[in-house]
């Protein structure tokens, strides 16, 4: 092993330590005893009160605006679950803590397991399904972190405008289309992931331009901002412009920051909290999600999932993610990096369809080797496209920048970088818009499932969209 391979594989597992408390740090009770989660699959929407001929009431205007730009019409799958059948649930005794309206489904809370019984038998229910049961213990929750005020000097002593964060945007040749003015303006990127701690204080976040988050995690943080720092870095690699110092792939873009991840444990149910945020970011009229996260294996391993369900359709995240470009949004997802470990391959819901699914590559525009491979189980070409993630410029919840290893962090590179090229091609959809990327990277002609498409050309991207 190369004395480079052993500082990346152990910046990795620095990476991957912090992402989920380690089992040694101190442990308290969980709170509320033993608690179970079920999602509920529902029969139909018969009788709900809502209509697709009036969808302001559940879809924001610049929702509308965007499928109507695409020619997407709202359909039934747009219909909030009914409410009656969520107060004929809620009679029975549980707690309904989450939604799909896509997937017409429930995830409901309880102590008891025999309650279930009664769910049950409601006529407007067609399935129950365990998704999470509750630890014995769980590491207490994070104290705000310090943060700097000012960046080092020798994070400023770059001479080109992009700062720390030139190689990540030359590698997709992000600079001919920033210098042509589009830097995202007028595009939403919701963010998905775990925490954004110190998001709201760190000055060069700050600026950022924020609309807005939310946390569907259960039970919820009374802070995302005190929360893990991943999604504070992902952010950054996105929305800082400090000339000279870091500029990230779509600083003049507008951001929603969704919590979904639950760093304490890792159950089926956390496909709930994501897909309870991805329906979120379609309500309020979001263009791009960039996701970070990705499952295989939970706590309880007969909830593991198998390579042959890598499918697009048979994990509940997948399945949601399929839809998302139907909606007229596109979603950009980390590939995972498992590729040196037992299991090698992406997770859901990167093995979604008409998504982007980006792997990691070194400065030398290899792939990392812990990037994940594909195909998908029903053999399509996985990862879609390549870009810097052995090591991405990042800024941390302390407001430092550190060199970050993971598809974690070459995802949002390739996120921000589809919000400038949307801007300069505002008529495309979004299927269009992806296809444009896997067009325009440098394996397009022989597209492989280690490497993809390879790594995109944003420069080129845009003239082919434009000629």
């Amino acid at each position: 092993m190369s004395k480079l391979s052993a500082i990346l594989i152990l910046l990795l597992l620095v990476i991957t330590a912090g992402a989920r408390p380690s089992g040694n740090a101190h442990k308290v009770k969980y709170p509320g005893g033993r608690t179970y989660m079920f999602r509920v699959e529902l029969r139909d929407k018969c009788g709900t009160p809502f209509s697709i001929s009036r969808p302001k009431e559940f879809l924001s205007a610049k929702a509308i605006v965007r499928r109507s730009r695409q020619h997407i019409d709202v359909d039934s799958t747009d219909l909030p679950v009914n409410p009656a059948y969520i107060n004929e649930i809620r009679s029975t005794g549980v707690e309904v803590v989450s939604r799909s309206k896509w997937n017409n489904t429930v995830l409901v809370r309880s102590h008891s397991l025999d309650v279930l019984k009664s769910v049950a038998l409601l006529k407007c229910v067609k399935s129950i399904k365990k998704v999470w049961t509750s630890p014995d213990s769980v590491s207490p929750s994070p104290a705000r972190a310090r943060y700097h005020t000012e960046f080092n000097r020798w994070d400023t002593i770059s001479q080109s405008h992009y700062g720390v964060a030139l190689e990540q945007i030359a590698m997709v040749n992000g600079m001919k289309i920033h210098r042509h003015g589009f830097c995202g303006r007028g595009m939403t990127i919701a963010v998905l992931d775990g925490g954004f701690m110190n998001a709201d204080l760190i000055p060069c976040l700050r600026e950022a331009r924020i609309e807005g988050s939310a946390d569907f995690v259960v039970p919820p943080s009374q802070d995302i901002f005190k929360e893990m720092d991943h999604g504070t870095k992902v952010l950054s690699v996105m929305s800082v412009n400090v000339p000279g110092t870091f500029v990230g792939t779509a600083p003049d873009a507008s951001y929603w920051l969704l919590r979904c991840e639950d760093y304490q444990t890792e159950s089926l149910a956390e496909e709930d909290y994501w897909t309870a945020a991805a329906e979120f970011a379609d309500s309020v009229g979001a263009d791009i999600i960039s996701s970070s996260v990705g499952y295989h294996a939970f706590d309880i391993s007969s909830d593991n999932y198998a390579y042959t369900q890598l499918d697009g359709r048979t994990a509940l995240v997948s399945r949601t993610a399929s839809m998302l470009a139907g909606k007229g949004i596109i979603l950009v997802n980390s590939a995972g990096n498992d590729g040196m470990g037992s299991w090698k391959k992406i997770s859901v819901p990167a093995d979604a369809t008409d998504i982007i699914t980006v792997g990691a590559a070194t400065p030398d525009g290899l792939n990392a080797a812990f990037s994940s491979i594909g195909p998908t189980a029903d053999g399509r070409i996985k990862p879609d496209v390549m870009a810097m993630g052995s090591p991405t410029a990042v800024i941390t919840g302390r407001g430092t920048i550190i060199k970050g290893v993971g598809t974690s962090f070459s995802t949002p590179v390739v996120a921000g970088m589809v919000a400038c090229l949307w801007q300069a091609l505002p008529d495309k959809t979004a299927r269009e818009i992806i296809s444009l990327v896997r067009r325009c990277a440098d394996n397009t002609a022989t597209p492989d499932n280690i490497y993809g498409y390879g790594i995109p050309d944003f420069w080129k991207a845009y003239q082919m969209g434009r000629d």
